[in-house]
């Protein structure tokens, strides 16, 4: 037995390459971990999707509760959503979403976390000169994680 359910309305799943597409152009997304107490915690993160190896890459400080469950529970899961849109003559909204299941990996090499928050950073800018100076500025004191994904799933929905 899979420790992933399938989805129920299969009409609705997205295929594969929708999901990578959406979690490419996708700014934001929420990272849900196991928290204190084991109550659920989601964040909202920016998150840079990597075509090369399928992993989600994320930046933070390097210390707090998100980083805490990290490292003690090692799994979470990451939903992204678009801004929907809407079919001529249709009042409700059709929205795409994707979540992902994985492990987390801490990224520790100090060049690739350059590399990771550079290729992060122009999914909204795309000034090297900013990027640059933010990187030499904020760099030593980032943290990047990835999220390798076990199970990926996508849906449209219509809200009506």
């Amino acid at each position: 037995m899979s420790a992933f359910r399938e989805m129920v309305r299969k009409k609705q799943q997205l295929g594969k390459a929708a999901c990578a597409e959406l979690l490419k152009t996708e700014k934001r997304g929420v990272l849900s971990v196991l928290g204190d107490e084991g109550y659920p915690y989601g964040i909202p993160m920016n998150h840079w999707y990597c075509e090369e190896d399928g992993r989600l890459y994320f930046h933070s400080g390097k210390s707090g509760h998100k980083l805490d469950a990290l490292r003690k529970h090692g799994k979470a899961s990451f939903c992204v959503m678009d801004g929907g849109f809407r079919k001529p003559g249709e009042w409700a909204l059709n929205i795409r979403s994707v979540v992902v299941f994985g492990r987390v990996e801490f990224v520790e090499d100090r060049e690739r976390i350059y590399a990771i928050a550079r290729a992060l950073s122009r999914k909204f800018t795309d000034d090297e000169a900013y990027i640059e100076a933010e990187v030499a500025r904020s760099g030593p004191g980032t943290c990047v994680f990835c999220l390798v994904p076990e199970h990926m799933t996508g849906k449209i929905v219509n809200e009506s």
